[in-house]
């Protein structure tokens, strides 16, 4: 039973800490691929990291809400406020994102302006996703597939974590695991067509949505010895302040040596 892994961390570039954590996890533990918000303060220093360090596959990590936006406000002004910042609730901005004409031709300058910024580094783009998974979203969806070839996009997480496979390793949380677990699944069920058509590879299964900020080596060292057959990816947030549980996790010694000992390859989407 052949397993391959793609250990991922989110939020890339957000602050210095979140890259201090990125780069020593990719270093000491197992980390292999993250995700870089390019609108964020500490993303010049995400770049730098990431040069110095080749072998860790960087992503977009598209940012649409809970966040600074690439284009000035004057430009989306019904995405973001006078200082340049999305709204932080999600569930708001979705409902607008999907009946709002002005919305959506706005969302698609700030997505163009994020893609030109990320590949303006130079850095290959090993993957795309969104902050709080919004390129699930329908109307975030139908603008990255209609500039697929533009963007470069050729691999994207297909977000559709496994709800009972989780429900016997963790606990708590059930409402915000039950819903984002239906949430997900619709979405996942509506766009698999979608992914198979315009041939984006992704992996098999996702791991860490329904966690909200608990992948910890608890979790960690239950969930590995139960991946599925084929390519899975796991997320977190490493941080070495807010989310140090997570960073924690991804350069225990019980972890690595659990992935050695199930013979667990580690890969990036590149490597698809």
């Amino acid at each position: 039973m052949r397993r391959r892994l793609i250990v991922n961390a989110d939020d890339f570039g957000r602050s210095h800490s979140i890259n201090q954590a990125v780069i020593r996890a990719h270093r000491e533990g197992i980390l292999t691929t993250a995700s870089v918000m390019v609108n964020e303060y500490a993303f010049d220093e995400a770049v730098e990291f990431a040069r110095e360090n080749p072998k860790l596959g960087v992503g977009l990590h598209i940012s649409t809400v809970c966040g600074r936006s690439a284009l000035a406000p004057e430009k989306i002004p019904n995405l973001v406020n006078a200082n340049g910042e999305f709204t932080n609730n999600p569930a708001a901005a979705g409902m607008r994102y999907f009946f709002s004409p002005a919305c959506r031709r706005q969302l698609r300058a700030e997505i163009t302006a994020q893609f030109e910024k990320f590949h303006a580094t130079g850095l290959p783009l090993d993957h795309v996703n969104g902050h709080l998974h919004l390129h699930m979203h329908p109307a975030i969806f139908s603008i990255l597939v209609e500039n697929a070839e533009r963007f470069g996009i050729r691999r994207m997480r297909f977000t559709n974590d496994r709800f009972f496979l989780n429900a016997r390793i963790a606990s708590g949380e059930w409402i915000y695991r039950i819903g984002h677990s239906v949430i997900f699944k619709f979405l996942s069920s509506w766009e698999r067509s979608t992914f198979k058509r315009k041939q984006f590879a992704h992996t098999d299964a996702v791991f860490g949505l329904l966690q909200n900020a608990r992948v910890d080596e608890q979790f960690v060292t239950k969930l590995l010895p139960l991946l599925p057959a084929g390519v899975s990816e796991l997320y977190s947030h490493p941080s070495l302040d807010q989310f140090k549980n997570e960073f924690d996790a991804l350069i225990s010694p019980k972890t690595k040596a659990l992935v050695r000992d199930l013979g667990i390859e580690l890969i990036r989407y590149q490597d698809l």
